[in-house]
């Protein structure tokens, strides 16, 4: 369990630090990664290029593992998400599905989000 936290943590950082070399060696070369916003991306070669061309423009600040799940090949990772896109700094709360091959690369990721900050509607 714990090498598969170092890979997820692993990818993370690689983002906040804009360095592709971690994303050969950790995905499967039929990996299908699934963005929380709806775009997918089919393979290896297409994660590779959406990382390059994400990073043109665009900056991950911070990406913060809070806690992992896991079930058999399947890794669950609670995170908060901030980036600065177009000018404009955003953040927010997510959960990926992370499930493993038996080669333990990443087989699939499916990332889901919630807004930052969250409001209580029933607070007085």
């Amino acid at each position: 369990m714990k090498r598969r936290e170092k890979i997820i943590t692993d990818y993370f950082t690689s983002w906040v630090r804009k360095d592709s070399a971690v994303i050969e060696n950790i995905f499967s070369l039929e990996a299908v990664y699934i963005e929380s916003w709806r775009p997918a991306y089919r393979n290896l070669a297409e994660i590779k290029k959406w990382f390059s061309e994400w990073n043109e423009n665009n900056t991950v600040l911070q990406w913060d593992i809070i806690g992992f799940l896991h079930q058999g090949d399947i890794c669950v990772c609670e995170w908060y998400f901030k980036c600065e896109c177009d000018n404009n700094i955003s953040g927010f709360n997510g959960v990926s599905i992370v499930e493993f091959d038996i080669n333990e690369k990443i087989i699939s990721l499916k990332e889901f989000q919630s807004k930052h900050p969250n409001y209580y509607p029933y607070e007085k």
